[in-house]
């Protein structure tokens, strides 16, 4: 690991989370020159970042990136900051060039490649751009937040922690994806809890006759099928939540009050696609994530809501990829257990620009 940003490298990697580790993986040792640069300020600190009481869906034999398990019971689910610390292990193990707590606020193309800038003020040039972003960016808080009163706490999937922040009272969660019903399943035990739902999610029992579900989606194909097979496109029509604790009957009977679509808002009040409305405490929203793109000055690589734009993580723009993108190739592409194979792939499209790349200035410097 390293702690200096040098002033130029190879191939850049903009984040140092799951996604980037794996690229780190596969380009050690290649001969190329390589870093990854994070704006957090240790590794792992995007999932210490989140709630409390998070445990993985996967077991530790799930969990594990390219050539180094997760500590622990291979069939017990790690927790959050377990998954955080075996980050940072593994940036140690590899001995990957890490540089912490730069957070790149613009990328731009040159002639011989591309430019970052951080908000430290630093400068760093690269013939090729990895973004391992990841899929959890921005998160999605609809315009009419902004007509709830102040006096209404609203936090999102980033910023809720644990229950003691909510104030007593009335709390809204909005988004009935995983991490919508789990803190509702939390929620409920200390506060009046609503979730708003929207179209009927498949929920699976975390394990299936003695199995973890995961294991079973690899036996299947559920987990790697290409996103184009006619299973891939079945399993991202359902995309089913693992846990039948968070089935809407069940979030019922626990006291979770189901609740359709949230419309609209005034003052105290959130107005649902029902037609009526409900006076609360507090709202966490919970419906996805955004990428956040403000910082790639590159054209063609955003689409207009502001979306990176890639093909199986390659970027229009030669020398620009993604990893570690939802669906980017299969189920896997997001989680820990399938990043590694798709940072394989892209790290050697990135090592095979590089050559390209050098062997062009040979072939222009010979001839000049």
């Amino acid at each position: 690991m390293t702690s200096k940003l040098p002033d130029a490298t190879d191939v850049l990697v903009i984040g140092a989370g799951q996604a980037g580790l794996a690229i780190g993986y596969w380009l050690r040792g290649a001969g190329a020159s390589f870093v990854l640069l994070d704006g957090h300020r240790r590794v792992g600190d995007s999932w210490r970042e989140r709630y409390d009481s998070l445990v993985l869906f996967s077991s530790r034999a799930y969990s594990a990136l390219p050539g180094l398990p997760v500590p622990g019971e291979p069939a017990g689910y790690p927790t959050k900051d377990e998954i955080a610390d075996y980050l940072e292990e593994y940036a140690l193990v590899f001995d990957l060039p890490t540089v912490m707590n730069e957070r790149v606020s613009s990328l731009e193309q040159t002639q011989s490649g591309f430019v970052a800038h951080t908000q430290g003020d630093a400068r760093l040039g690269a013939v090729c751009v990895i973004v391992a972003a990841g899929p959890f960016q921005r998160p999605i808080i609809p315009a009419f937040a902004k007509k709830l009163s102040a006096d209404v706490l609203q936090f999102d999937a980033t910023t809720y922690r644990r229950p003691e922040q909510i104030p007593s009272g009335s709390v809204l969660v909005v988004g009935d994806g995983a991490t919508g019903r789990q803190v509702s399943a939390e929620l409920v035990r200390t506060h009046e809890t609503l979730l708003c739902v929207g179209s009927t999610r498949l929920v699976v029992p975390q394990r299936f006759l003695g199995r973890d579900i995961i294991a079973c989606f690899e036996t299947t194909g559920a987990l790697r099928d290409d996103k184009e097979s006619l299973h891939g496109r079945f399993v991202q029509l359902f995309d089913p939540i693992p846990g039948w604790h968070l089935r809407r009957a069940a979030l019922r009977r626990s006291g979770v009050k189901i609740v359709p679509r949230a419309t609209d808002a005034n003052s105290r009040t959130v107005v649902f696609a029902n037609g009526r409305s409900k006076a609360v405490d507090a709202v966490i929203w919970a419906i996805g994530y955004h990428d956040d793109s403000s910082w790639l000055g590159v054209p063609r690589t955003v689409d207009p809501k502001g979306n990176y734009v890639d093909a199986r993580g390659v970027s229009p723009v030669p020398g620009l990829f993604h990893i570690g993108r939802d669906w980017q190739n299969n189920r896997a592409s997001a989680l820990l257990t399938g990043v590694g194979n798709d940072a394989r792939d892209i790290a050697a499209k990135a090592l095979e620009f590089v050559r390209s790349s050098a062997t062009a200035e040979r072939a222009y410097g010979a001839g000049d």
